[in-house]
């Protein structure tokens, strides 16, 4: 599947670019600590996707410190968590 086919499963703008991290195989707290890497660069018109093998629970805080928006759904490839800036919506 590319990159761009997974903003399928999200409410999310299908016209940004896409950033994305298979994280499945990172150890923690590897998957946490790029993510947050990767959001420190993350301008208006790029969606953050994050494919983990689970939830990314420890995320969602430090995602609602930030004000982005975000959404994460389940699938057979793993847990998928969107990431954007939800200014420019």
């Amino acid at each position: 599947m590319n990159h761009e086919a997974y903003l399928a499963h999200f409410d999310v703008p299908s016209d940004r670019a896409v950033d994305f991290l298979d994280a499945r195989d990172l150890p923690p707290p590897e998957p946490l600590q790029e993510t947050m890497t990767r959001l420190a660069d993350l301008d208006g018109e790029t969606v953050f996707v994050q494919l983990n093998d689970r939830v990314p629970q420890f995320l969602f805080p430090k995602l609602d410190e930030q004000g982005v928006a975000y959404e994460t759904v389940e699938t057979d490839d793993g847990a998928l968590t969107a990431i954007w800036d939800p200014t420019d919506d």
